[in-house]
C-alpha cells in the first residue's frame, strides 16, 4: 500500500478553481447538520480512544495528523467548488454510516474524517447527479493526490461491498436524523421545518397532502428550494459537466 500524504492546505489553489456555487450566501442546512454530526462523532470517538498515535495509517483513509481545515469548512469547500446537489451530502453520510456498521473497529476520527467525507460525497455525485466533475477535479478541491483519491474510492467501494444504492425511505430517514442533530446544535437559532411519517387522519387525500408537505419540508431542509423531491432524487442536480 502506498504512503498517504496528509490532506494539503487546500486553500492555496483557490485561484485555480472555478467558483461554480449557486447564489446562496449561506451553505445549505444539510452541510451544517452533517458537519455538526461528524464533529460530534469524532469528539466522542477520540474521547474514548485517548491517544491517537496507534491509529495513524491504520487504513488508507488515515493520515499522520489531523488536517488544519475544519470539517465544516471542508464541506463548504466541496459544495462551493463542485456545486454538487445537497442530496449528495446526505447520501455520503449514508455510506459512512454503512461503513461504520460493517467495520466498527475503524472509528471515525480526525485522522480519517476528511478523506471519508470527500470519498463518500464524490461517489454519491456519480449516482445522484447526472452531471458532475471527475476525480481529478475532486482531488484539487480536496487537497488529495489523484492517485490517492482513486485508491480511496476503490477501497471505500470494496469496504461497502458496492452497496451504494439509497432508497427514498432510507434517504428521508437520514435527513430526519440530520435535522435532529442540527436542532441540537448550538449553531442554529431558527426553527426548521419538520417532516416524517404521516400523522392524524388516514384518509387518502390527507395522506397525499401529508406526503406533499413532508417532501416540501425535506427540500427546504436540503437547500431551501421548492423543487419536487421526486425530481431532485430522480434527475439529480444540473451542476458542472463531467470533464
Amino acid at each position: 500500500m502506498g504512503k498517504n500524504q496528509d490532506v494539503q492546505e487546500v486553500d492555496v489553489e483557490d485561484g485555480n478553481l472555478p467558483a461554480t456555487v449557486s447564489s446562496q450566501t449561506e451553505p445549505p442546512n444539510v452541510l451544517v447538520a452533517l458537519a455538526a454530526t461528524i464533529e460530534r462523532l469524532v469528539a466522542r470517538n477520540e474521547k474514548c480512544i485517548g491517544d491517537l498515535s496507534g491509529h495513524r495509517k491504520l487504513t488508507i483513509f488515515h493520515g499522520e495528523r489531523p488536517p488544519s481545515i475544519s470539517i465544516a469548512k471542508y464541506l463548504e469547500r466541496i459544495y462551493k467548488y463542485t456545486n454538487c446537489s445537497p442530496s449528495c451530502f446526505v447520501a455520503g453520510f449514508v455510506y459512512i454510516d454503512r461503513l461504520i456498521h460493517r467495520q466498527p473497529h475503524v472509528p471515525i476520527i480526525s485522522l480519517n474524517a476528511h478523506r471519508l467525507l470527500m470519498t463518500s460525497i464524490m461517489i454519491a455525485t456519480k449516482l445522484f447527479d447526472d452531471i458532475h466533475y471527475n476525480n481529478a477535479f475532486y482531488s484539487r478541491v480536496g487537497g488529495i493526490g489523484i492517485a490517492e483519491l482513486n485508491g480511496l474510492e476503490l477501497d471505500f467501494l470494496f469496504r461497502l461491498d458496492f452497496r451504494v444504492q439509497v432508497t427514498l425511505n432510507v434517504f428521508e430517514g437520514y435527513c430526519t436524523y440530520l435535522q435532529k442533530e442540527l436542532l441540537m446544535s448550538d449553531r442554529v437559532s431558527r426553527t426548521l421545518p419538520t417532516f416524517g411519517r404521516f400523522g392524524g387522519s388516514y384518509g387518502v387525500l390527507d395522506k397525499e397532502k401529508s406526503l406533499e408537505d413532508a417532501q416540501k419540508n425535506l427540500l427546504l431542509f436540503l437547500n431551501g428550494n421548492s423543487t419536487t423531491l421526486a425530481a431532485a432524487l430522480a434527475r439529480g442536480h444540473s451542476g458542472p459537466r463531467n470533464r
